[in-house]
């Protein structure tokens, strides 16, 4: 009986992963992953990376193209243009009631007609959704010089990052949480310590150091070093701190629901698979 309330704790400790916002900064978020494992928290990441589906330009037809580049070189800027995408009004291809035919709700249309001397940007495509557009506007696709023109039509579909990179919504990383311990009574000169952290985590107060910003550390160990091992940093092995930057085409918080909602439906299949 003990030996089943010991597992029972265990898998309700697996299920109380807490996620707590840390910073924000335009498209750069990072937060906190407590009560979790390091099992747990890189398959967020994976998933995050190459599960999490967004817009991509796949299919280009070329019906006038005399500039400079060849139609190859062009059709692969526009793949790696990201896109703003409405997840909710659209379904992968295999899974459109469409059987994959290629209809309004699996595909996207983005028109381009341009004649020189002029520089062709990403906001030259003209798309049948005003919801999806490119991220940025002032990538440039072609220069065009005089007389030289540019007509065509690209499809955007649904994908994933483990297909392509150009599916891939974000760069995510994380690292464990340190936890430090510093032995007040034994560290001679607290400034010269709080000094020698080059992510500034500590800070003196009545010649006393403290953490100010444990976020910030990075486990360098070079507080360990100056103070003779007075102050100890040792990582966590529940507790981790992502960060997370998006290419533009879903917000941040965007990828973290998303890559949660997936991850808990692929332990579903397991479950029910076991």
């Amino acid at each position: 009986m003990a030996a089943e309330k010991k597992e029972e704790e265990e898998e309700d400790e697996y299920k109380m992963v807490e996620l707590k916002s840390l910073s924000k900064r335009d498209n750069i978020h990072s937060f906190a992953l407590n009560d979790s494992s390091p099992a747990y928290s890189n398959a967020l990441r994976r998933i995050m990376l190459n599960e999490v589906p967004v817009l991509a330009v796949e299919d280009v037809e070329f019906r006038r193209n005399s500039s400079s580049l060849y139609d190859e070189m062009i059709a692969h800027r526009l793949g790696l243009i990201p896109l703003t995408t409405d997840q909710k009004s659209y379904e992968f291809k295999n899974k459109c009631k469409c059987k994959g035919e290629g209809c309004a709700k699996c595909t996207l249309k983005f028109t381009l007609k341009e004649k020189g001397p002029k520089t062709v940007y990403a906001s030259s495509l003209k798309s049948a959704d005003p919801k999806v557009k490119p991220v940025h506007p002032k990538t440039i696709i072609v220069k065009l010089l005089k007389d030289q023109e540019i007509e065509l039509e690209a499809t955007a579909v649904l994908g994933k990052g483990e297909e392509h990179v150009k599916w891939s919504p974000c760069h995510v990383y994380y690292k464990s949480m340190p936890e430090i311990k510093i032995q007040e009574n034994k560290i001679k000169d607290p400034k010269t310590v709080a000094e020698s952290c080059p992510a500034k985590v500590f800070e003196v107060k009545n010649n006393k150091l403290q953490v100010k910003n444990i976020f910030n550390c990075h486990m360098c160990n070079a507080c360990v070093e100056v103070s003779d091992s007075s102050v100890q940093v040792l990582p966590s092995k529940k507790d981790y701190i992502f960060y997370i930057e998006s290419w533009g085409q879903l917000s941040p918080r965007e990828i973290v629901i998303a890559g949660t909602e997936i991850l808990d439906q692929k332990l579903m299949e397991l479950e029910k698979a076991l």
